[in-house]
């Protein structure tokens, strides 16, 4: 909640002084066809996906905005691109990111804070894990370069645009998906 964001901001820049980077990286699911899903299912998704970039992205913005500098950098999903039958809830917490990100970069591009997501394609984590074996399969053989991520490959996406070679980068979603959603 906002609380808690704005305390874990305080406490980050009380313990090194300021706050340089802001990386949102929260990813549940409750997957179900929507005529099965409570509201709890939707809930629970939108606030731990989207609700915590709100909350963590406001806190950060006021002392970015002080010293005039900043990265953001939100983990969104392929999903967010597409849709995914069963995951209304999830896609619309990813594709919420995006816009999300778009409309803070506009808020606060002036003061030299970039505002960039990333879209993972498949990588295996917890999330990916109860996936069975035959659905893995077909997604790699639906991906171009026909396997799954890795999640340092994201990382080292986060590690760019976090850098001061994408300081002209900024509402952008990047996809490191293997080629699975081109546009």
């Amino acid at each position: 909640n906002g609380s808690q964001a704005e305390a874990l901001i305080k406490s980050t820049i009380d313990t090194f002084g300021q706050i340089d980077i802001l990386v949102n990286n929260a990813g549940t699911t409750r997957d179900k066809l929507i005529m099965k899903m409570k509201d709890e299912d939707w809930d629970v998704v939108l606030s731990s996906n989207l609700s915590s970039v709100y909350n963590c992205s406001k806190a950060v913005v006021r002392p970015m905005m002080k010293k005039r500098s900043g990265r953001i950098i939100n983990i969104t999903s392929v999903v967010g691109l597409t849709g995914q039958a069963g995951q209304t809830n999830y896609a619309a917490s990813k594709a919420g990111i995006i816009g999300f990100t778009k409309s803070l970069a506009k808020e606060v591009g002036s003061r030299n804070i970039t505002v960039n997501a990333i879209a993972p394609g498949f990588i295996p984590t917890a999330l990916t894990d109860v996936l069975p074996e035959q659905q893995i399969q077909a997604i790699i053989e639906t991906t171009p370069v026909g396997r799954l991520g890795t999640v340092e490959e994201v990382a080292a996406a986060v590690l760019f645009l976090a850098s001061d070679e994408a300081a002209f980068i900024t509402g952008q979603v990047l996809s490191v998906d293997g080629g699975l959603v081109m546009q």
